[in-house]
């Protein structure tokens, strides 16, 4: 269960964060009928960012494995990220970076 914790407590601080600043807060979930899942998307200015979280301090690049499934949507698609117990940024591909809570 901490897993799932710690992803409604990110989720939580996403959401504050919009709020905070006085705007809708765009976030959606993903899955699709073969049960394949983004925890989060953000939705701003016609692009989709998505998003993984992960109570791992050492992502692999198969966190974000399933961010490519948005491109079937229509929209374009930014950058994405993978939240996650790593002490600083670091790139895991050419369009995904692991963010450190720490910066939530």
């Amino acid at each position: 269960m901490s897993g799932a914790i710690f992803e409604t407590w990110v989720v939580g601080e996403v959401l504050k964060s919009w709020w905070h600043h006085g705007l809708q807060a765009p976030l959606f979930y993903y899955r699709d009928k073969d049960q394949k899942e983004i925890d989060l998307l953000i939705r701003h200015d016609g692009t989709l960012y998505p998003v993984e979280i992960k109570k791992s301090a050492a992502p692999g690049t198969g966190a974000a494995r399933h961010f490519g499934l948005l491109e079937k949507l229509g929209l374009p698609v930014g950058h994405g990220a993978v939240v996650c117990l790593i002490p600083a940024s670091l790139p895991l591909s050419r369009n995904t970076t692991a963010i450190p809570v720490s910066l939530l």
